[in-house]
């Protein structure tokens, strides 16, 4: 017989306001192994916490149930209470009533309520089958392996370097920089942008904790957090630096590794995919980042068809943006603040010149964004139009811009000298080959997926390959920056372990029953399964299995077990319900 104690949390009004969590308790309490049960408000407070500690003191309790919130939010709190309790944390569980109970069922109390017990009723049973589990302890290198040169590179592989860890960056240009090299300012202090990436480029080249490659590729990834071998190709030694080789003698190497920092950035959107506004097709209408190059020409702004410089300059945003027929359902973020700029520092060097925005809103969020577009408009002249453009095209050696004026309701055509379209940002090219590679998800977009919005923006959901930059998604140089420091942030809380301690709830195999047909090896997504060659059954990585599942799904013959998930524990949780 086991010795079960169970906690109701309140959750302030979250669960109490729906759930009578006194009734829960008082009907848990008569199950045979349920020897305690009570209810506290706030039972994650470390008040909550030391009921649950003394609990257990008091009642020698061999189990415990959390009946609160989500597992996400505080399983690892609750196990750590009991664990300083004596109790083994691997016999602590939590039974969401907040988010699957309180919180659907608001207008149902007496439903939420007996739906409450239910829930708690089917973990009492998973606890009296859960097994006294003991972390893995796993050798961990402490030397990270940034992909991306750019600037969200860059910032990580230097807080990490910073940190006094050894640092592996790789870039597949022949330069560092990535597309920061190409602007001609920032927005907000136009001349920042080739003074700070200078310095930053310095301080990687010459800091003695970073090996950097350039004219590199990632070719292969083994290994499981804390122990990465990343092979590396397309480079050649030269002097104590490692560089494009110009020849056909290419160099390989493997890196061992125990974190992974992915920033390879974005890529631009091609403007053959725009024909409705002359993308690919007339001359004098370029993207954003070539208006860049042509703000950084110390010849002075010329448009490409003649060389001429521009008077006329049409600047079209959400071209390809926020259209998810003919373009890209979301929105680059970067595009309302970057045209206000250009259309500034064109005005700045052409004065005689006129600048035309149009715009469907304006989004410019951020420390002093707003005020930034409202410079561009009251004291540069520039002329913003909300309005959708419809079509552009050639006409007497213009460029010719038809679109509408909706806040006076009147059709609008602009002859112009050059047109600068405000194209999305697009994954990099190399995105999904890379993803395969490190057995990461992306999303519907093309850009590397974060394993919560919220909670871990910066984790893949592969433990120890973190994101950084617009690898994630669009976002400009102040976020970018912080995300690389967050990122570098996660690798310095795994460096200052002195080992890896993995969780023991993963995948197993039971000898007897295997056949070694393969097929929890196919449905592993994370690699964490293979076919023993001499003992011919299925085996576990404990390391690289992040216990989803597939395996258990797979297996024909219900070899595969998750530890604490057994199929003997859901039948008796079944048994349970009220049907």
């Amino acid at each position: 017989m086991s010795r079960i104690g169970v906690f109701v949390c309140h959750c302030g009004i979250n669960i109490a306001g729906t759930v009578d969590v006194e009734r829960v308790a008082e009907e848990i309490g008569q199950h045979p192994e349920v020897v305690h049960a009570t209810t506290y408000r706030y039972m994650c407070s470390e008040p909550g916490q030391q009921l649950i500690r003394d609990a257990i003191a008091e009642h020698d309790l061999d189990g415990v149930v959390v009946a609160a919130c989500s597992p996400l939010m505080h399983e690892t709190t609750f196990r750590r209470a009991s664990s300083a309790a004596g109790l083994n944390p691997y016999r602590c569980e939590m039974a969401n009533i907040r988010e699957q109970c309180s919180w659907v069922h608001e207008h149902e109390p007496a439903r939420a309520t007996e739906k409450a017990i239910e829930i708690v009723r089917t973990v009492v049973e998973r606890v009296r089958g859960d097994e006294e589990l003991e972390p893995f302890r796993l050798p961990l290198t402490k030397r990270a392996l940034v992909i991306g040169g750019g600037i969200a590179g860059m910032e990580a592989a230097l807080d990490i370097a910073n940190a006094g860890y050894p640092v592996v960056l790789v870039e597949r240009e022949d330069h560092l920089g990535g597309k920061m090299a190409r602007l001609s300012g920032t927005y907000l202090n136009f001349t920042a942008a080739p003074d700070l990436l200078r310095r930053k480029i310095e301080q990687v080249l010459n800091h003695p904790n970073i090996q950097v490659l350039t004219g590199a590729q990632i070719v292969g990834v083994e290994g499981y957090v804390g122990n990465f071998e990343v092979a590396v190709s397309g480079f050649k030694v030269s002097g104590s630096r490692m560089t494009k080789s110009e020849t056909s003698d290419l160099k390989s190497e493997t890196f061992e590794v125990g974190a992974i920092v992915v920033a390879t950035g974005w890529d631009p959107y091609p403007l053959e995919r725009l024909p409705e506004y002359g993308g690919g097709e007339i001359p004098d209408v370029v993207d954003g980042l070539t208006f860049e190059g042509m703000l950084r020409d110390e010849g002075g702004i010329r448009r490409p068809s003649d060389g001429q410089v521009p008077r006329e300059v049409v600047f079209v945003q959400c071209a390809g943006s926020r259209d998810p027929e003919r373009g890209v359902p979301y929105c680059s973020k970067v595009c309302c603040m970057y045209v206000a700029k250009q259309a500034m520092m064109f005005r700045e060097r052409v004065p005689e010149g006129q600048a035309y925005v149009f715009y469907i809103d304006i989004r410019s969020a951020g420390k002093g964004y707003d005020e930034y577009v409202q410079q561009a408009m009251e004291e540069h002249d520039i002329l913003y139009l909300r309005g959708k453009v419809s079509k552009i095209f050639t006409r007497d050696g213009k460029v010719v811009v038809w679109g509408a004026d909706t806040l006076s309701g009147r059709p609008v055509e602009v002859a112009a000298d050059l047109v600068v379209l405000a194209t999305p940002m697009a994954p990099s090219r190399r995105a999904f080959e890379l993803a395969k590679m490190l057995r990461i998800g992306i999303d519907q977009n093309g850009f590397f997926s974060e394993a919560h919005p919220k909670l871990r923006p910066v984790e893949s959901l592969t433990a120890g390959i973190f994101l950084a930059g617009a690898a994630q998604g669009p976002k400009d140089i102040p976020e970018t920056v912080s995300q690389a420091s967050g990122a570098a942030a996660k690798v310095l809380k795994l460096f200052s372990q002195d080992e890896m301690v993995q969780e023991p709830t993963v995948a197993y195999v039971i000898r007897e029953l295997c056949s070694a047909c393969g097929a929890c090896v196919e449905a592993c997504p994370y690699d964490a399964r293979s076919i023993h060659p001499v003992w011919h059954i299925a085996t576990v990585n404990a390391a690289l299995c992040q216990n989803c599942g597939a395996c258990v799904v797979a297996c024909p013959n219900k070899a595969s077990r998750i530890h604490n998930w057994t199929p003997e524990q859901i039948l008796a949780m079944a048994d349970v319900v009220s049907w």
